[in-house]
C-alpha cells in the first residue's frame, strides 16, 4: 500500500510539473523577478532614508547639547567673576555631563553614518543590478517573442500547428468525401450501363439501348415514309382508272344518243 501511494504521489507530481511547465511563460517570470527586485531596492532606499533621519536627529541633539554646554560655561565664568564659586562649580559640573552626552551622541552618529554609507553603497549596487537585469530581461523577452513567432510561422507553413492542423484535417475530410462521392457516382453509372442495376425511373439508358432505339426509330420513320408513298401511288392509279371509266361511259352514251341511218 505504501508503494502504491508513493507511486501515485510521483505520478501526481510529474503531471503537476508538466502542467506548470506548459503554463509557465518565461516573460511573466522575468517580469515577476524584476518586480521583486524593485521592491527590494525600495526597501533598501527606505532603510537609507530611515538611517539618514536618525543621523539627522542625533546631529540636532548634539547641536542643542553643545549650545547648552557653551551657555553653562559662560554662566560659570560670570558666577566666578561675581565671587560665586559654588555656582561656577555647579555650572561646570552640568557642562561636564552635557559633554559626556555629546560624546555618546557623536559615537552613535558615527555608527549611523557608517551604516548609512553602507546602505547607500548597497542601494547603488542594487540599482545597477536592477538596471542590468531590466536590460537583460527585455532582451530575453524580445528574443523569446521572436523565437515564438518564428516557431508559429514554421508550424503554420509545415501544417503541424493546431490551428493549421484543424484546417488541414477539414480540407482532407472534404477531399475524401468528394472522392468517395465521385467514386460512388462512377460505380453506379457503370452498373447501370452494364445492366447490373435497373433504372427505376426509366430515364437512364446505356449506349447499346440508345443505339437500338435510334435504329428502331429510324426504321419506323422509313416504314411510315414507304407507307405514305404507297398510299399516294395507289391513290393516283385509282383516280386514273375512275377517269378512264367515265370517259368510256360518256362515249357509249354519245353513241347511243346519235341517230343511226340504215342504208337502203
Amino acid at each position: 500500500m505504501s508503494g502504491v501511494m508513493k507511486r501515485m504521489g510521483m505520478i501526481f507530481r510529474a503531471k503537476a510539473n508538466k502542467a506548470l511547465d506548459r503554463a509557465e511563460d518565461p516573460r511573466e517570470t522575468l517580469d515577476y523577478s524584476y518586480q521583486k527586485q524593485l521592491e527590494l531596492l525600495q526597501k533598501v532606499r527606505r532603510g537609507v532614508a530611515d538611517v539618514a533621519t536618525s543621523r539627522k536627529r542625533l546631529e540636532l541633539q548634539m547641536n542643542q547639547l553643545q549650545s547648552q554646554s557653551t551657555k553653562l560655561e559662560d554662566q560659570g565664568r560670570k558666577a566666578l567673576a561675581l565671587g560665586r564659586e559654588d555656582l561656577a562649580r555647579e555650572a561646570l559640573s552640568r557642562r561636564a555631563a552635557l559633554t559626556q552626552q555629546v560624546t555618546d551622541l557623536e559615537t552613535q552618529h558615527a555608527t549611523l553614518q557608517g551604516e548609512e554609507e553602507k546602505l547607500t553603497l548597497a542601494a547603488q549596487r542594487l540599482q545597477a543590478k536592477v538596471d542590468a537585469f531590466r536590460t537583460k530581461k527585455e532582451t530575453i523577452k524580445a528574443t523569446y517573442t521572436a523565437a515564438q513567432a518564428q516557431t508559429r510561422i514554421g508550424e503554420a507553413f509545415s501544417g503541424i500547428s493546431e490551428e493549421m492542423g484543424d484546417v488541414g484535417l477539414a480540407i482532407q475530410r472534404a477531399e475524401d468525401k468528394t472522392a468517395q462521392l465521385q467514386a460512388r457516382a462512377g460505380a453506379i453509372d457503370e452498373l447501370l450501363a452494364s445492366g447490373a442495376l435497373d433504372d427505376q425511373s426509366g430515364m437512364h439508358k446505356d449506349d447499346i439501348q440508345a443505339e437500338l432505339d435510334r435504329l428502331s426509330g429510324g426504321t419506323d420513320v422509313e416504314l411510315e415514309l414507304q407507307r405514305m408513298k404507297a398510299e399516294l401511288a395507289g391513290g393516283s392509279s385509282g383516280q386514273q382508272a375512275i377517269e378512264g371509266g367515265t370517259s368510256q361511259q360518256q362515249s357509249q352514251q354519245q353513241s347511243q344518243d346519235t341517230p343511226r341511218f340504215d342504208k337502203q
